[in-house]
């Protein structure tokens, strides 16, 4: 491979380009940030991981954790590597979430930082692990990537600002070339925003009116999304002023996303990355003199061993990344050192692939469940994010996540299978499951579970602006039949 065969050129190089480099108070500021972005998600998780996977939520991980061990009994924590090995009770999985708080007000204050960061990184992997269906998400490897670049960060070698910068150009550019490689006419023909302000999962309350944007303007948006992904992430290895002109795009394409739609913590991870597009000159005369002069005193001074080490992890990642590229073109894996490094950087989430939107759904289904005690009278339930009712308004609920609502958004596209998540969703709110029914907005069923649950689905539609005018509903649907049970199979 390239890299294997020329390494130490291109190490020499960047080290000329970086190592001397000044970058302390973009580093300062970035850990800040990344320090409310942990918060973020680990008080996300906390309000609901117990509905999602403790001993009475929808997938508890103790069963989970019990599959693992079957099946790989000498190598269980390699393979699923999670502190829920040690316990994982619903006691225990608060704690994870309450201690990943803890530790990112650590980071944010800048008390045992390189510890913090440490802690911030192991937690939210446990927790990322132990989600299955509802933590397999890319922002989720995306954030501990980042994170765990941030351990290197504090010793303050610029090879690591490189791989930052090389984290934010892999980011955006693999979002362009999955959606070229999909196929989705939506994205060659320039129609995708005539369908995602309305798809999209959860949609901003400014998304509605996005949607009635002219079509001209929206193929325009979308020219302008592709030559951000595909071209503009070349800028970011290029001198100063092109650097800038990625920062700024990349910061614009993630504004507008922000504005239009509920993607927790990605878009405001993304930004924070472009921090490093920018120089600590450009930032300087920005930030109050005492700040400047606090930071500069406590700037690190990186020696040999945190240069050394900083290269050694720069040139895993860069194999990492060939072997990844090597391995979508070749459909087979590598030899088996190489096909190790790619198992054990994924299982940790050091170095992932990416790709969001890929494929731009053009049809709204929902999934509307109903319990009744009769078999004629249904109570709906409510869910707190996604579209139920039709008055139903629309919100920003950034930077939280519903990870349910997230999942029933997926599962409206498919049919159920017997054994799915939704499956046993359906089965814990039959049993009344107190941190299930937690998860969703309200509760018809309080002093007893329903005797009769069902599932219907509806094809949902932005009601036009007349209409909304009219009734002062947002949305209209129209009935496409029973989700569940499932229909037998003759």
């Amino acid at each position: 491979m390239l890299l294997q065969s020329s390494p130490q050129w291109f190490i020499t190089l960047i080290g000329k380009l970086y190592a001397k480099s000044n970058h302390y108070l973009l580093s300062w500021l970035f850990l800040r940030g990344l320090a409310l972005i942990y918060f973020a998600a680990f008080t996300s998780m906390a309000v609901q991981i117990e509905g999602l996977i403790g001993d009475n939520g929808i997938l508890p991980i103790q069963s989970r954790l019990q599959e693992i061990a079957a099946i790989y009994p000498d190598r269980q924590f390699s393979v699923f590597p999670t502190l829920f090995w040690l316990d994982a009770s619903d006691q225990a999985l608060k704690l994870v979430c309450l201690a990943g708080m803890a530790s990112s007000v650590l980071l944010l204050l800048a008390v045992f930082e390189r510890l913090a960061l440490i802690l911030c990184y192991g937690l939210y992997l446990s927790i990322a692990v132990a989600g299955q269906d509802f933590t397999a998400f890319q922002w989720d490897v995306f954030l501990l990537e980042a994170g765990f670049l941030g351990i290197f960060l504090t010793w303050g070698s610029g090879f690591i600002v490189f791989l930052y910068r090389l984290l934010c150009a892999r980011f955006m550019f693999m979002g362009g070339v999955v959606k070229m490689a999909s196929g989705d006419p939506s994205w060659a023909n320039l129609t995708a925003l005539n369908y995602h302000y309305l798809t999209q999962p959860l949609p901003s309350p400014l998304a509605y009116y996005a949607y009635y944007l002219p079509h001209w303007f929206n193929r325009l948006c979308v020219a302008g999304v592709l030559v951000i992904e595909l071209v503009i992430p070349f800028f970011v290895f290029l001198p100063r002023r092109f650097r800038l002109v990625a920062a700024w795009s990349f910061i614009a394409l993630q504004l507008s996303i922000i504005l239009t739609g509920n993607y927790n913590f990605f878009n405001l991870l993304t930004i924070l990355l472009c921090l490093f597009l920018f120089d600590d000159a450009d930032v300087e005369s920005r930030l109050p003199v005492r700040l400047v002069v606090a930071i500069a005193r406590k700037k690190a001074s990186p020696g040999p061993l945190a240069h050394t080490c900083a290269a050694v992890w720069m040139g895993l990642v860069l194999l990492t990344c060939a072997v990844h590229i090597w391995i979508s073109q070749v459909r087979q894996m590598p030899v088996a050192p190489l096909t190790a490094l790619v198992r054990m950087t994924s299982a940790f989430s050091l170095v992932n692939n990416y790709g969001p939107f890929a494929v731009m759904t053009t049809e709204r289904n929902e999934i509307i469940v109903q319990g009744s005690n009769d078999g004629a009278h249904w109570q709906t339930y409510q869910f707190k994010y996604k579209p139920v009712n039709l008055d139903q308004k629309l919100g920003w609920n950034i930077p939280h996540q519903p990870r349910l609502d997230w999942q029933m958004w997926f599962a409206a596209m498919a049919r159920p299978e017997a054994d799915s998540w939704f499956a046993r969703f359906m089965s814990k709110l039959q049993q009344g499951s107190p941190q299930v029914l937690a998860l969703l907005g309200n509760n018809d069923f309080a002093e007893k579970p329903p005797l009769y649950l069902r599932a219907l689905l509806y094809r949902y539609f932005y009601t036009t602006p007349e209409q909304r005018a009219a009734t002062g509903q947002i949305w209209r649907r129209e009935y496409l039949g029973i989700y569940w049970p499932p229909p037998t199979e003759d």
